[in-house]
């Protein structure tokens, strides 16, 4: 992951795009990209979207690198290590979405207290 961040920071520094990368400019490109990434699938039906067809992985395999490149950029501009966030995220969710309550269920935590 560090190599991977290295290699942004490297990126964005020759094209002197730091300028560019506030959180809040970060925070909008990321959801901007993550639409992008939604749109592959937008008419899709449940089954289509499980297994794209070949043509159309290429292009969603660049958005999700898009939106994690922008993601990581994001976090290192806040200096969040996004392994760690991910690990409490999911230690909170685990708290909130007790496997014996929930198993199988959809709904929000809160419709589980």
């Amino acid at each position: 992951m560090k190599h991977l961040l290295d290699q942004i920071r490297a990126f964005n520094t020759e094209r002197d795009w730091d300028q560019y990368h506030s959180p809040k400019n970060l925070a909008m490109a990321l959801m901007i990209e993550a639409a992008e990434l939604a749109e592959h699938f937008q008419w899709d039906t449940t089954e289509e979207s499980r297994c794209p067809a070949p043509d159309k992985r290429p292009a969603i395999e660049e958005e999700v690198g898009d939106v994690f490149i922008y993601l990581l950029n994001l976090a290192d501009k806040l200096e969040i290590d996004v392994l760690e966030a991910a690990r409490k995220k999911l230690e909170t969710n685990r708290q909130k979405y007790p496997v014996k309550k929930v198993r199988g269920k959809k709904e929000k935590w809160t419709e589980y207290l």
